[in-house]
Protein backbone atom coordinates (compact mmCIF):
# COMPACT_ATOMS: atom_id res chain seq x y z
CA UNK A 1 0.00 0.00 0.00
CA UNK A 2 1.03 3.62 -0.91
CA UNK A 3 1.83 6.12 1.73
CA UNK A 4 -0.26 9.00 1.82
CA UNK A 5 1.02 12.48 1.53
CA UNK A 6 -1.85 14.88 0.98
CA UNK A 7 -2.30 18.80 1.13
CA UNK A 8 -5.09 21.12 1.89
CA UNK A 9 -5.76 25.11 1.23
CA UNK A 10 -9.53 24.75 0.60
CA UNK A 11 -12.94 23.22 2.86
CA UNK A 12 -12.94 20.58 0.21
CA UNK A 13 -9.07 19.66 0.65
CA UNK A 14 -9.85 19.47 4.37
CA UNK A 15 -12.72 16.99 3.92
CA UNK A 16 -10.23 14.92 2.12
CA UNK A 17 -7.73 14.58 5.02
CA UNK A 18 -10.55 14.16 7.41
CA UNK A 19 -11.96 11.03 5.29
CA UNK A 20 -8.59 9.42 5.87
CA UNK A 21 -8.35 10.25 9.14
CA UNK A 22 -11.51 9.45 10.71
CA UNK A 23 -11.12 7.36 13.80
CA UNK A 24 -7.58 7.77 14.07
CA UNK A 25 -6.59 7.41 17.67
CA UNK A 26 -4.29 10.16 18.84
CA UNK A 27 -2.49 10.45 22.36
CA UNK A 28 -2.40 13.95 23.66
CA UNK A 29 1.06 14.17 24.40
CA UNK A 30 1.45 13.99 20.71
CA UNK A 31 -0.52 16.99 19.93
CA UNK A 32 0.97 20.31 20.36
CA UNK A 33 1.16 24.05 19.69
CA UNK A 34 4.52 26.01 18.47
CA UNK A 35 3.17 29.35 18.85
CA UNK A 36 6.36 31.33 17.70
CA UNK A 37 6.25 29.14 14.41
CA UNK A 38 2.33 29.49 14.00
CA UNK A 39 2.37 25.74 13.72
CA UNK A 40 -0.23 23.17 15.54
CA UNK A 41 0.42 18.83 14.96
CA UNK A 42 -0.37 15.94 16.53
CA UNK A 43 0.93 12.21 15.89
CA UNK A 44 -1.98 9.38 15.22
CA UNK A 45 -2.15 6.01 14.18
CA UNK A 46 -5.03 6.36 11.66
CA UNK A 47 -7.56 3.81 10.40
CA UNK A 48 -6.48 3.12 6.99
CA UNK A 49 -10.20 3.56 5.18
CA UNK A 50 -8.32 2.98 1.98
CA UNK A 51 -7.43 -0.75 2.41
CA UNK A 52 -9.47 -3.56 1.74
CA UNK A 53 -11.40 -4.37 4.45
CA UNK A 54 -12.69 -7.66 3.05
CA UNK A 55 -9.86 -9.36 4.61
CA UNK A 56 -10.07 -9.36 7.97
CA UNK A 57 -10.24 -6.18 10.14
CA UNK A 58 -7.80 -3.65 8.12
CA UNK A 59 -4.30 -1.82 8.66
CA UNK A 60 -3.92 1.34 10.51
CA UNK A 61 -0.95 3.42 10.04
CA UNK A 62 1.45 5.97 11.75
CA UNK A 63 0.60 9.39 10.23
CA UNK A 64 1.61 13.00 11.08
CA UNK A 65 -0.77 16.37 10.40
CA UNK A 66 0.54 19.74 11.05
CA UNK A 67 -1.38 23.13 10.29
CA UNK A 68 0.53 26.30 9.56
CA UNK A 69 -0.22 30.10 9.98
CA UNK A 70 -2.14 29.13 13.75
CA UNK A 71 -2.37 32.18 15.58
CA UNK A 72 -4.47 30.34 18.38
CA UNK A 73 -5.81 27.34 20.16
CA UNK A 74 -8.81 26.57 21.71
CA UNK A 75 -8.87 23.37 23.78
CA UNK A 76 -12.75 22.01 24.91
CA UNK A 77 -13.48 18.61 26.66
CA UNK A 78 -9.45 17.46 26.93
CA UNK A 79 -7.46 17.12 29.92
CA UNK A 80 -4.43 18.76 28.13
CA UNK A 81 -2.51 17.20 31.76
CA UNK A 82 -3.20 13.58 30.92
CA UNK A 83 -0.48 12.69 28.61
CA UNK A 84 -1.39 9.40 28.03
CA UNK A 85 -4.71 10.15 27.68
CA UNK A 86 -6.29 8.58 23.94
CA UNK A 87 -8.56 10.86 21.89
CA UNK A 88 -10.40 9.09 18.94
CA UNK A 89 -10.51 11.67 16.17
CA UNK A 90 -14.16 11.94 14.21
CA UNK A 91 -13.83 14.49 11.91
CA UNK A 92 -12.14 18.20 10.85
CA UNK A 93 -13.64 21.24 9.55
CA UNK A 94 -13.20 24.66 8.39
CA UNK A 95 -14.72 27.42 9.02
CA UNK A 96 -14.06 30.61 7.00
CA UNK A 97 -14.83 33.66 9.37
CA UNK A 98 -12.75 36.86 7.55
CA UNK A 99 -11.40 35.22 4.22
CA UNK A 100 -8.90 33.58 4.06
CA UNK A 101 -9.08 33.32 8.01
CA UNK A 102 -11.03 30.90 9.67
CA UNK A 103 -11.55 28.27 12.44
CA UNK A 104 -9.98 24.82 12.13
CA UNK A 105 -12.18 22.38 14.30
CA UNK A 106 -11.32 18.55 15.06
CA UNK A 107 -13.94 16.92 17.07
CA UNK A 108 -13.34 13.79 19.32
CA UNK A 109 -15.52 10.81 20.07
CA UNK A 110 -16.78 12.16 23.79
CA UNK A 111 -17.25 15.54 22.67
CA UNK A 112 -13.94 16.77 22.83
CA UNK A 113 -12.51 19.59 20.73
CA UNK A 114 -9.65 21.53 19.34
CA UNK A 115 -10.33 24.81 17.62
CA UNK A 116 -7.72 26.45 15.58
CA UNK A 117 -7.42 29.96 15.04
CA UNK A 118 -5.90 30.66 11.32
CA UNK A 119 -4.77 32.94 9.09
CA UNK A 120 -5.97 30.48 6.27
CA UNK A 121 -6.07 26.72 5.74
CA UNK A 122 -2.71 25.20 5.08
CA UNK A 123 -2.80 21.73 6.56
CA UNK A 124 -0.56 19.13 5.32
CA UNK A 125 -0.75 14.84 6.56
CA UNK A 126 1.23 12.35 5.34
CA UNK A 127 2.35 8.61 6.77
CA UNK A 128 5.14 7.99 8.48
CA UNK A 129 5.70 3.95 8.18
CA UNK A 130 4.22 0.21 7.93
CA UNK A 131 1.16 -0.73 7.74
CA UNK A 132 -0.01 -2.90 10.85
CA UNK A 133 -3.20 -5.13 11.27
CA UNK A 134 -5.90 -3.35 13.39
CA UNK A 135 -7.22 -4.95 16.43
CA UNK A 136 -11.22 -4.04 15.07
CA UNK A 137 -13.22 -2.37 12.17
CA UNK A 138 -14.32 0.99 13.33
CA UNK A 139 -18.24 1.37 13.52
CA UNK A 140 -20.91 4.30 14.37
CA UNK A 141 -24.32 4.40 15.15
CA UNK A 142 -25.95 6.08 12.75
CA UNK A 143 -29.47 6.22 14.22
CA UNK A 144 -28.69 9.02 16.89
Amino acid sequence: MTDLKLLALDNDDLEVISAHTQDAVVRVGDMGFAAQDHRFAFLMNRFAWETDQKRGKGQRKRAAIHFDRVTNVKVSGVDLEAKDGVLELLTMSFAMIDAPSGEVTLTFAGGGTVKLVVECLEARMQDLGAAWGAKATPEHDLTT
